[in-house]
């Protein structure tokens, strides 16, 4: 019986060990993965895509997000990091959304925000931060921030721990993707007409 318990904790271990694996990006076996053009020096490890992201409003729409990803920034394959500049007009918003790869750790570098983070228990943790403010949002869980000033502009340099966290948009992922919108309509309890008006709303 003993033994049963023991091996029965030894696999519980050990997928789990498999599961966490496989929701973190890939290890590498050497200091870093080095371009396919060959061509390396300095240049390869240095991003100057956010430089004129930390000031500013995001200039003349009401959000606006830089990225230093994996994509971006390709010295980053296989380092686990990367950072995202938002830029927020008077009262504009980061609608809800999800990082399927990684946690991020917001940094308010100019303004107010209120940002906020639903569980898997469906409890809501909101916060207003200041500049200087940092949150965390855990990874995989539905957030959002919000410029509370109707007035200034806000700015905040979020940090991931994966080379591409990835991104999935709550509006779009559900007015735009193609969902049926007789499904979308019974999901949410309510009318076909609703649904055509948010589906058309998150077309453009």
């Amino acid at each position: 019986m003993a033994s049963n318990v023991a091996c029965f904790f030894s696999l519980a271990l050990l997928l789990s060990s498999v599961l966490l694996a496989h929701a973190s990006d890939p290890d590498i076996t050497s200091d870093f993965i080095v371009p396919p053009d060959g061509m390396l020096d300095a240049n390869f490890f240095t991003s100057k895509a956010l430089k004129t992201s930390l000031w500013g409003g995001p200039n003349g729409v009401p959000f606006k997000v830089t990225k230093a990803s994996l994509l971006e920034f390709p010295a980053l394959n296989g380092q686990s990091v990367s950072y995202a500049a938002l830029q927020f007009a008077p009262g504009g918003i980061n609608p809800p959304h999800t990082h399927p790869r990684s946690a991020e750790l917001l940094l308010v570098l100019k303004g107010a925000l209120e940002v906020g983070f639903v569980d898997s228990a469906n409890m809501l943790f909101t916060q207003v931060l200041q500049t200087g403010d940092m949150f965390v949002f855990p990874k995989g869980l539905v957030h959002f921030q919000s410029n509370v000033d109707s007035n200034y502009p806000a700015v905040a340099l979020s940090a991931f721990g994966s080379a591409n966290a990835g991104t999935v948009p709550l509006p779009k992922t559900l007015f735009a993707s193609g969902i049926d919108q007789d499904v979308l309509a019974k999901s949410f309890k309510t009318d076909a007409q609703t649904i055509q008006t948010l589906v058309s709303a998150n077309k453009a």
